[in-house]
């Protein structure tokens, strides 16, 4: 049984979905845009495909590299970043090999794939635009979140393939231009891929399916966990040198507007994965949430604990739980309820339960990363050209995020239809360091808070 795609309210058509969501939105024009670009899958007169990363952290590295470890000739043309030592830090340990990490193999060095002189490397927060300009086939788009949706829209704009981490964006206005984008993109027959690579490990797919055909029965509920004991970044101290914009976007981890908080830039995964089971998306969602132990003005303003209760429209619950405190107890995970049984899922292993008894697990074996999966599949589309466009499901699996966000931040029962249809917009499309940040320090330069009870979200 092929796997099944992830369905919307039952009363609405897929086109029916983007189109509402679409409508009235910054992101809108796209759908309008009518300028002539190159073949959408072409490539060198040798087939090789020129590669623009931009954000050159951890994660848009590890992404080049699995890039260029595709089958056929893959080149990184240009680099982009907000600061200059990002990119160079980047550039020297692809020169160089990388290390063995969660996401990506051992690569020796990189040096013959590479080809990015110092005309090419493009510093700053317009970066993004000489990149994708710079003659390039594929946008690795890795930089912070909440500069997702514009940096997606320019590269579809000008006709590029594109790779881009999740979350797709921090608010609902992004998701509708990131899904009026996704549309774009399918018009001009370019490929996109997003980071939720849970979708490409050959377990969760098995699982899964076996979930689809009935083997625990008619879904009940499911649980889910992203709890860890500190945040995946460290916050940098503030330089009185740089303005409050490059501080913030330096530690965007910390700020809501750029990262969503961390139910949207890590519990997406988990999220993302309950919405496949369940073929759908929440329609309601309430929580609780705050800032017990993380209290520092150097951890911004985004909170180190969620709860959310999210309700399908069949009446089916998820319960979800997203936590960085230290000595807790840690779990990320996914478990499944059914009429007959139940599931665990997780990255190390997948099982499935019926009657007390153990009916199906995952084998214990070293599959291929499911990071290096994900960009084996996008690029052969590329080379092929066969559909494959995975931004609406990346866009519905960040607004299931958003949407937990602004119940905890509330203490209110939120909707999925009002939350998409708020325009309050957390970030900025800022193109140099001259804009002012959308969240402003206090005098003794801690952030404000979002106070259940008294925040309003929508």
């Amino acid at each position: 049984m092929t796997e099944r795609p992830i369905t919307h309210h039952p009363n609405r058509s897929r086109r029916s979905f983007i189109r509402t969501a679409t409508i009235g939105s910054a992101g809108s024009a796209l759908l309008l845009d009518t300028r002539l670009q190159r073949s959408a899958h072409a490539a060198g007169a040798d087939g090789t495909l020129k590669l623009a990363l931009i954000g050159c952290g951890g994660r848009g590295t590890g992404a080049a590299v699995q890039a260029l470890s595709t089958e056929g000739p893959v080149k990184l043309w240009a680099m982009a970043d907000a600061f200059e030592d990002r990119l160079e830090s980047s550039l020297s340990s692809m020169q160089r090999g990388v290390s063995s990490r969660y996401d990506r193999a051992a690569a020796d060095s990189l040096e013959t794939q590479i080809d990015v002189p110092p005309e090419r490397r493009f510093i700053g927060l317009n970066a993004y635009k000489k990149a994708i300009d710079s003659g390039v086939d594929v946008a690795i788009i890795a930089a912070p979140p909440g500069f997702r949706p514009q940096h997606f829209e320019y590269a579809v704009q000008s006709g590029k393939h594109v790779f881009m981490e999740k979350p797709v964006a921090t608010d609902a206005p992004g998701i509708r231009r990131v899904l009026a984008a996704a549309e774009q993109a399918t018009q001009k027959k370019l490929k996109v891929g997003v980071g939720l690579q849970r979708h490409h490990q050959a377990s969760y797919q098995e699982a899964i399916r076996r979930i689809h055909d009935g083997e625990i029965g008619r879904l009940v509920a499911q649980r889910c966990f992203w709890n860890a004991s500190a945040p995946a970044k460290t916050p940098v101290s503030r330089e009185e040198s740089i303005s409050e914009l490059q501080h913030q976007v330096r530690n965007w981890y910390f700020f809501h507007w750029l990262s969503g908080d961390h139910i949207c830039e890590q519990h997406v995964h988990n999220l993302d994965v309950c919405n496949w089971v369940q073929q759908a998306h929440p329609i309601k969602a309430e929580g609780m949430g705050g800032r017990q132990v993380r209290t520092g003005k150097e951890y911004g303003n985004i909170y180190d604990h969620h709860a959310v209760i999210y309700t399908y429209a069949d009446g089916t619950t998820m319960h979800s739980y997203c936590r960085q405190i230290r000595g807790c107890q840690n779990q990320v995970a996914e478990y499944i309820e059914g009429s007959k049984g139940s599931a665990s899922l997780g990255t190390a292993r997948c099982t499935l339960f019926s009657g007390g008894n153990k009916i199906w697990e995952s084998k214990r074996r070293r599959d291929k990363s499911p990071y290096q999966v994900e960009n084996d599949v996008l690029f052969d589309a590329i080379r092929n050209d066969k559909p494959h466009n995975e931004a609406e499901n990346g866009a519905i699996a960040t607004m299931t995020a958003i949407l937990g966000r602004l119940a905890t931040y509330s203490g209110k029962v939120v909707s999925w239809d009002g939350a998409m249809a708020s325009d309050i917009r957390l970030t900025i499309d800022a193109e140099d360091w001259d804009a002012d940040a959308p969240v402003q320090p206090r005098e003794d330069g801690s952030y404000e808070i979002a106070m259940p009870g008294k925040t309003e979200v929508l």
